[in-house]
């Protein structure tokens, strides 16, 4: 394998080329414009993680622009990404605050980054095959389903503190997504937040008294992670979701910029684990390469890691100002409810596209089952306690997922269970 250098460098081209690949760039003019644009389009989802996990929003917007360096470096400045705020570990680290508190949580991330650390070397030296016989499509999808899903009731719980705001919300969320098209389709979350945030504001809604006291330059919190073993199995599922997300990806940048980037899989995954390390090690959330971004090199066909490089520098810039984290902080629960309703549905809804995009058949009894057993689990947030462990709805229904496949086809080998 060719080796990778990690000293950005990029070829200069015109404003007339008719794509920027990795490896070029624009005039830094216009490479500012575009890195700007990766800033808009990533921050609605990146500040929301935080607004609904509790934690500091300017302390994980840190991280996603060091993580993000971090990708680039890892990946030989060959693929482009914006690591963001990853939606599925909102729920795990929800549980694992009421139960043990912040750190844990961190704890937990750590975990979580080890564990994709892992993968990504075995990946790097072995391959992707033993991941789509352990994980097939099927597994997947179910666990990224029902992490979407057994998150439904904070959503109603956010929703009925602010019914107003979150219907106004709600409605200009779905309004956006079905009448604007491009980049502006791809912020729709963004603008119903912010809009939402305005009319909270006009009805005397929002605490802004954080805001005015906040400084306009300085660190953000940062926070000492614990570990509690109580906690682990509940962060294991997010570890398949940031696999298939990573995976996703790879493939999906492949495609548009007609480039082979297999042999970067087990570096992608690694970065990503790195930079959830060290998200969990400060007090920021784990970290996932970021569909929203993928959107603006679709409409703009600009795949340069230098628009990235200006995205997680201004990311940096943008978390050293502490008013900026209690704007954030300030957003009223009934807007985050209006914003959660469509969120927390469409990652139930992810996982049902992968099992699209794989063409899973559910006339067999194998994928019925995989699919059927652990969604009720994870829906219904059935717990387990074993000892000092807790094993809630998304960890129940991951090992369920596992068990009910894997077992099904052992046992079946032979009979029609395919």
């Amino acid at each position: 394998m060719a080796k990778l250098s990690v000293t950005p460098r990029w070829k200069p081209v015109g404003p007339d080329a008719d794509i920027v690949a990795p490896d070029e760039r624009l005039s830094w003019p216009r490479t500012l414009g575009i890195g700007a644009q990766h800033v808009v389009a990533m921050f609605g989802a990146t500040f929301l993680v935080p607004v609904l996990t509790g934690f500091p929003p300017a302390t994980t917007l840190l991280f996603s622009g060091v993580g993000t360096i971090a990708f680039l470096l890892i990946t030989g400045n060959r693929l482009p990404s914006y690591l963001g705020s990853s939606f599925a570990v909102i729920a795990p680290v929800t549980a694992a605050v009421t139960a043990q508190g912040t750190g844990s949580a961190l704890g937990g991330l750590i975990a979580v980054g080890l564990l994709l650390i892992i993968i990504g070397a075995v990946v790097h030296l072995v391959g992707t095959h033993w991941l789509d016989v352990v994980l097939p499509p099927v597994v997947t999808g179910a666990v990224v389903a029902l992490i979407g899903f057994n998150l439904a009731p904070a959503a109603k719980n956010n929703f009925e503190q602010g019914p107003v705001v979150g219907m106004v919300t709600l409605v200009l969320l779905v309004g956006a997504l079905a009448f604007f098209k491009g980049l502006l389709g791809r912020l729709a979350i963004f603008l119903a937040v912010v809009l939402g945030y305005v009319l909270a504001l006009v009805l005397g809604q929002v605490d802004t008294s954080g805001i005015a006291q906040a400084a306009w330059f300085g660190l953000p919190e940062f926070q000492t992670p614990t570990v509690s073993l109580a906690v682990l199995p509940m962060f294991l599922p997010a570890v398949i979701a940031l696999v298939a997300e990573n995976i996703g990806h790879v493939k999906s940048v492949s495609q548009m910029t007609g480039r082979d980037l297999d042999p970067l899989m087990g570096r992608a995954l690694a970065a990503d684990g790195v930079a959830t390390v060290l998200a969990g090690a400060g007090g920021g959330s784990a970290t996932t390469t970021y569909a929203e971004n993928i959107g603006v090199m679709a409409a703009t066909r600009i795949y340069s890691t230098a628009a990235y490089w200006v995205a997680a520098v201004v990311a940096i810039v943008l978390a050293l100002c502490p008013k900026v984290g209690a704007t954030i902080s300030a957003i009223p629960p009934g807007v985050l409810g209006g914003a959660t309703i469509v969120l927390y549905g469409l990652v139930g809804v992810l996982g049902v596209r992968i099992w699209l995009t794989n063409h899973v058949d559910f006339s067999k009894p194998v994928n019925q089952m995989t699919a059927a057993i652990p969604l009720i689990i994870g829906i219904a947030d059935f717990t387990w306690q074993a000892g000092s462990l807790t094993f809630t709805g998304i960890a129940l229904g991951s090992i369920a997922a596992l068990v009910v496949y894997h077992g099904m086809t052992l046992l079946g080998a032979g009979r029609r269970v395919h």
